[in-house]
């Protein structure tokens, strides 16, 4: 890519600038966690997902326009076959026009993959971990180990990798484990940030069985750690606190209970080269096509014309037998 930085930013309707890309680079995922994907899936045709060097192109349009951080996610991103290739032609781009290229990946593969994501670039991973008991971890994530991946974050760690722990909190299931979660964060050296459940495509639960408001969640851990609250936020949804004393952050996403949608800066490319400006709502751009079609001229005028729908703030809510949010599971716009 040819950097061009006379082109300006860009900006929504709303006055909010974008800075931030987050692109599944697949649907795919090797576990089937309860509060994101049924069972059994249909995932998409493998004709139907962009292939790497679109998603790079893409992507690099964006850094042009003045992104400085793209996040790759799913599914499971290290289920694609060769997506290093596309960690390491991002990863050129970090240090110039991009201030970081992260992933979130849900450890299983990370053994497998850690020291080649740091060579490429990348210096912070989030990793999902609901629980650290064995057999809750099977059953949230339906056939997963934990062994496994404990073993992926200890081979990031080695390899220079920072880890911050995603934990989605989910009542009745893994709402005692959340104390034990942030100590052991706090005993690792990593970051935690927890997260409600979002309604995002049809499940085989009803997730206001499992909906657990952080506010209660803060009350509590207010009791039980010394948390000093830390303004230098990332830009994201999240809002953080220290645990005073230590070297961990503990953030809450709250997008039910604290919404975060004023701030937005992030848009997200889909594995089919979809454009969504937000999780919460169904407006997209084809931007595979515009760029099959009519090159780059046509994918930044898609670009454009996509940040002129991006709403004020996303409709999620939780209520009994309510249909979700949107259709799409979260691995189709990435997590």
């Amino acid at each position: 890519m040819t950097e061009n930085r006379t082109h300006a930013p860009l900006v929504d309707g709303f006055g909010r600038t974008i800075r931030y890309l987050r692109i599944s680079v697949t649907d795919r995922c090797d576990l089937r966690c309860r509060y994101c994907m049924a069972e059994e899936m249909t995932f998409l045709p493998r004709a139907k997902i962009a292939t790497l060097e679109e998603l790079a192109v893409i992507a690099e349009r964006f850094i042009a326009r003045g992104v400085r951080k793209v996040r790759l996610s799913g599914g499971e991103p290290l289920v694609r076959r060769d997506v290093q290739q596309l960690v390491q032609r991002l990863g050129r781009h970090v240090g110039t026009a991009l201030d970081e290229l992260t992933m979130t990946t849900n450890g299983t593969r990370l053994r497998e993959h850690a020291a080649a994501l740091y060579d490429a670039g990348i210096r912070r991973l989030n990793v999902s971990v609901d629980t650290l008991d064995a057999d809750r971890f099977r059953f949230i994530t339906r056939h997963g180990d934990i062994a496994q991946v404990l073993d992926g974050i200890a081979a990031a760690r080695d390899a220079g990798l920072a880890v911050k722990i995603n934990m989605v909190a989910l009542k009745g299931l893994n709402e005692d484990d959340i104390p034990a979660m942030l100590d052991w964060c706090i005993a690792q050296e990593h970051d935690l940030t927890l997260i409600e459940t979002m309604p995002l495509g049809a499940i085989d639960e009803d997730r206001t069985d499992r909906f657990l408001p952080l506010t209660a969640v803060k009350d509590r851990l207010d009791t039980l750690f010394p948390l000093v609250r830390d303004a230098d936020g990332t830009g994201g949804p999240a809002r953080y606190w220290r645990v005073d004393g230590t070297g961990t952050r503990l953030g809450l996403i709250s997008p039910l209970t604290a919404n975060f949608c004023d701030g937005c800066n992030r848009v997200r490319l889909t594995t089919e080269g979809r454009l969504y400006t937000c999780l919460g709502h169904d407006d997209q751009r084809d931007l595979r096509g515009a760029l099959r079609d009519g090159g780059v001229a046509a994918l930044d005028a898609a670009i454009e014309d996509a940040l002129t729908t991006k709403p004020r703030r996303h409709d999620f809510r939780i209520a009994r037998d309510a249909a979700p949010a949107v259709a799409r599971h979260m691995s189709v716009t990435g997590g």
